[in-house]
């Protein structure tokens, strides 16, 4: 697996990412955009650790899980501990939010990937953490059930298999909280299904034919829409939108993965902005919340502090960790 960077990776992250800070930018226009960056995002990930994973299992014959939480942790903890030891410094200082004495509940809740539990609210600087919570617990997950799959040659079957308990899993929650859907939002249950789209990509995508540009103009067209729809609070979002926005951005990727270098220079932006696109995540919507109290236009002023800030972090601090995790490893990060 090369350690150089996919272009075309990067611009669907970037494009994920950017409908995030749409969504935090200006909440009444784009509805929907937050649910479809994320639930983007959720696609990719299942995607590339697929890849990851596979390409031990076809050089080994196994999954060396201490390498590989060991290169997740390399790629997610250093701008994780930047971020909450940023939410640390402006709480005490500040505390713009009134909810100091919370503080320590967030730390513990960031920094454990819990975010997404349903006792687990701390401040609402860190809320958007239960989508890195719901990653965490897919790698904590797929892995044994994918080399389970390989060590059996079942991988189809283990991936159906997650395909449904995924769907059991989506129905219970929705029919659970049925009275009130908003609820659903960040629980683990409601999106674990998007992965496994995008993990069968990783697995099968080399069987399906490259989509054309009539079909990625298509998709495209149908996210953008999707965007500025409100979707949060509705029952179908979970059991029929998730998975439809999942599907789309595998298109994409079947589109996009090979894509080493993107050329026409009204793209090269949003691949900018998917180099930095885990730091301008972190900090996009923290950053919003704490300028909102005193600063006129917070939510627009946030996006450019946004992206500076995601470059420092990116720079700094992310690819200083990868380069020496690489050099202990010998072996490239997943990104």
């Amino acid at each position: 697996m090369s350690a150089r960077r996919v272009q075309g990776l990067d611009l669907l992250r970037g494009f994920a990412v950017g409908l995030v800070i749409l969504r935090h930018a200006a909440p009444h226009v784009f509805a929907g955009a937050g649910v479809v960056g994320v639930v983007m995002f959720f696609a990719i990930s299942g995607y590339l650790i697929t890849g990851v994973l596979v390409g031990d299992l076809e050089q080994t014959g196994r999954i060396d899980r201490r390498r590989f939480y060991l290169r997740r942790a390399a790629r997610l903890v250093p701008a994780l501990v930047l971020l909450v030891a940023g939410v640390v410094v402006v709480t005490v200082l500040l505390d713009p939010l009134g909810d100091r004495d919370e503080l320590a509940k967030t730390v513990l809740v960031a920094m454990t990937w819990t975010a997404n539990l349903p006792f687990a609210h701390a401040s609402e600087a860190t809320f958007h953490l239960w989508t890195l919570a719901t990653e965490e617990q897919f790698y904590l997950l797929w892995p044994a059930v994918l080399g389970l799959g390989f060590a059996r040659r079942r991988v189809g079957l283990a991936l159906l298999a997650t395909g449904l308990a995924c769907a059991v899993a989506t129905v219970a929650t929705v029919v659970w909280l049925s009275e009130d859907p908003d609820l659903a939002y960040a629980l683990p249950t409601s999106w674990a299904g998007c992965f496994v789209v995008g993990a069968a990509v990783g697995l099968y995508g080399d069987r399906v034919p490259k989509p054309n540009g009539l079909a990625v103009g298509a998709g495209l067209t149908c996210l953008a829409v999707l965007s500025v729809v409100p979707l949060r609070g509705h029952a179908l979002t979970y059991l029929a939108g998730g998975p439809a926005i999942a599907a789309l951005t595998g298109l994409l990727l079947l589109a996009w993965r090979e894509w080493q270098t993107v050329r026409p220079p009204a793209l090269r932006l949003l691949v900018w902005l998917g180099t930095v696109s885990y730091a301008a995540y972190l900090w996009n919507y923290p950053l919003a919340l704490w300028l909102e109290p005193t600063v006129p236009h917070a939510r627009l002023v946030a996006v450019p502090l946004t992206l500076v800030v995601a470059w420092l972090s990116t720079a700094y601090v992310e690819e200083p960790a990868l380069r020496r995790a690489r050099g202990r490893t010998r072996v490239p990060v997943a990104a």
